[in-house]
Parts: C-alpha cells; sequence; structure tokens
C-alpha cells in the first residue's frame, strides 16, 4: 500500500509539473501569434495614422493658426472661421459650386439614355461604345485647352457651328452668363463615357423575364422602363450621384486652366480654386484650410443624405 501511494504522489507530482509546462508552452505561442498578428496590422495601422488621422488633426489645429505654410504658426482661434463667413468671394465661390451640380442630372440623363440605346442590336455598337468613353480616359488639362479654344468668341468651334444654323455665339469663357454653362458642358461630355458604361452594364443585368412578363401584361415601354429598368438601375444611380457630387465638389483643373483668373466677375472661381488660391497664391495656409474643412463637412453632410434617401428608395426582387 505505501508503494502505491508514493507512486500516485509521483504521478500526481508530474502530472502538475507537466500542466505547468503545457501553460507556459501555450503562453509563449500565444504571445507568438500576437506578434505576428501586430505586425501584419501594423502597416494599415500605420497608413491611417499617418494618412489621414494626423492629417486631419493637423488640418483642424492650421485652421485655427494664421500661417503662410512655412514660417511659425499663430494661433488665432476661430478668426478664420469668422473671416470665412464675412467673404463675399467664399460665398460666391461655394454658389459657383452648387451650380455646377447642375450638371449631374443631365449627365446622368443622357447616360442613361445611351446606354439603352447601345444595349440594343444596331450597326457600329462597339464603335460607339469605344467613342464615349475616350474623353473618359484623355488628360483632363488636354481636354481643358482644346474646349478653351472651341469656345473662343472669334475662331472657335463652337461657335462656327452655331454660326451655321443662324446662331451668334457668345464669347463663351468672358461672358459671365455663359462661362458657368460652358464648364457644364464641358463636364458633362468629359464623363459621359464613364456613366454611360456603368448603366450599360446595370441595363444589361436586368433579367430578361421581366420585360416578357410586362410585355405579356401588355405594359407599354415607358411603363417598361419605369417599373422594371429605372429601379434596377437605381444602385448605379446612386452610386454615380455621390461620386459625382465628390468630384463636382472638388473642380479645380478645369477652372484654373480655362479661367485662370476666376472667370468674368468672378463667375467660374469653385471653392476648390478658391481655397488652392489662398492657399498657394496668397499664402494663407490657415485660411484656406479653414475653407476646405468646411468644405469636406458640407460634402460629407450631402453624401449621409444621399445614403439616407438610397436606403428610403431601396428596390429588390424577391
Amino acid at each position: 500500500m505505501a508503494t502505491t501511494t508514493d507512486t500516485d504522489q509521483v504521478s500526481s507530482t508530474w502530472t502538475k509539473a507537466d500542466q505547468k509546462a503545457a501553460r507556459k508552452r501555450s503562453a509563449a505561442l500565444h504571445r507568438k501569434e500576437h506578434a505576428w498578428a501586430a505586425a501584419f496590422m501594423a502597416p494599415p495601422v500605420i497608413g491611417w495614422v499617418a494618412f489621414l488621422l494626423f492629417p486631419m488633426a493637423f488640418s483642424i489645429y492650421a485652421s485655427l493658426t494664421n500661417w503662410n505654410g512655412i514660417g511659425n504658426m499663430t494661433f488665432i482661434g476661430f478668426d478664420n472661421y469668422t473671416r470665412l463667413v464675412q467673404d463675399p468671394y467664399f460665398w460666391k465661390a461655394l454658389w459657383n459650386t452648387i451650380f455646377y451640380m447642375i450638371g449631374i442630372p443631365i449627365g446622368l440623363a443622357i447616360s442613361l439614355a445611351l446606354a439603352l440605346a447601345l444595349s440594343r442590336k444596331i450597326r457600329g455598337r462597339t464603335f460607339f461604345r469605344t467613342v464615349y468613353y475616350i474623353p473618359v480616359i484623355s488628360s483632363l488639362a488636354a481636354i481643358a485647352i482644346l474646349w478653351q479654344w472651341a469656345y473662343n468668341g472669334d475662331f472657335g468651334l463652337v461657335n462656327q457651328v452655331l454660326a451655321l444654323v443662324g446662331i451668334d455665339g457668345p464669347n463663351w469663357l468672358q461672358d459671365p452668363n455663359w462661362a458657368k454653362p460652358a464648364l457644364i458642358i464641358m463636364a458633362v461630355w468629359k464623363g459621359l463615357g464613364y456613366s454611360t458604361l456603368l448603366y450599360l452594364a446595370a441595363v444589361q443585368a436586368v433579367p430578361r423575364s421581366l420585360y416578357e412578363a410586362a410585355s405579356l401584361d401588355g405594359a407599354s415601354g415607358w411603363k417598361k422602363f419605369t417599373k422594371i429598368t429605372w429601379p434596377m438601375v437605381q444602385p448605379v444611380t446612386f452610386f454615380l450621384v455621390v461620386t459625382n457630387i465628390i468630384a463636382g465638389s472638388m473642380i479645380f483643373t478645369e477652372i484654373n486652366i480655362m479661367t485662370p483668373t476666376g472667370g468674368p466677375s468672378w463667375s467660374t472661381a469653385s471653392l476648390v480654386w478658391y481655397v488652392w488660391n489662398q492657399a498657394f497664391r496668397n499664402l494663407q495656409m490657415g485660411y484656406a484650410t479653414a475653407m476646405a474643412l468646411v468644405l469636406g463637412i458640407l460634402v460629407l453632410i450631402v453624401t449621409a443624405i444621399q445614403f439616407r434617401i438610397n436606403r428610403a428608395n431601396d428596390f429588390s426582387i424577391d
């Protein structure tokens, strides 16, 4: 009996020792796994901190200072925002930026019409699809220069075409009433191919059975469009509206090339162009940062509204 008891005690002792060793090995393994997990997580976290969190925090602070972008920052509180509210050029640039958004529904309507036409079996369909997409992949700077020539009031191609039908065209980019519409026309033309391509993919993805069922019920072409095509392409419309609003709020290159002084009577100056002008021409980086933050907040609010509207109008087929 004594021998059996001693053996049990030794066995119990070894069991505890083995359990302790196993826990140590498990802890070491977990530490190694955590280290590898941290190593894989570090690059995106560092990138997020370095390229998003820090720039945002720095921008907020810079907007509260008087800074030329090179020298020391002088903290002035909310003076930049007070100046912004009282700046007539800021409100004019903001209004111009909002006005440019008129081109969004115009461009989407034309793109959807082209997509419906190109989805049909017509001769030269591939050629037209290619032609409409060429402006998308072309340099915006080169396109802006070409359109600047086309809008010339003396020898521009646009006025020459209008003269063929007896219309005396204006001096587009020098007329405050026509400068913004001229830029909108160019922007719609530039983005037409991209929107058409997305709409074409969405139209072709609509189940043919839906149209066949509608035809059996005697639905007209307009009914098929309003009850089938339009609801089915709404996700693409939502995506294009959001991305176009963001892109439209940042319109700059074409304005800086075609109307480098902001247009006649400040008629073409966008908010981003004004931010750039204040930051890099007038070296008022603090004030420009304040305007940029306000623009970012406005875009965020509009985008959130679009998401809410999209959720309210969500469409699906069971």
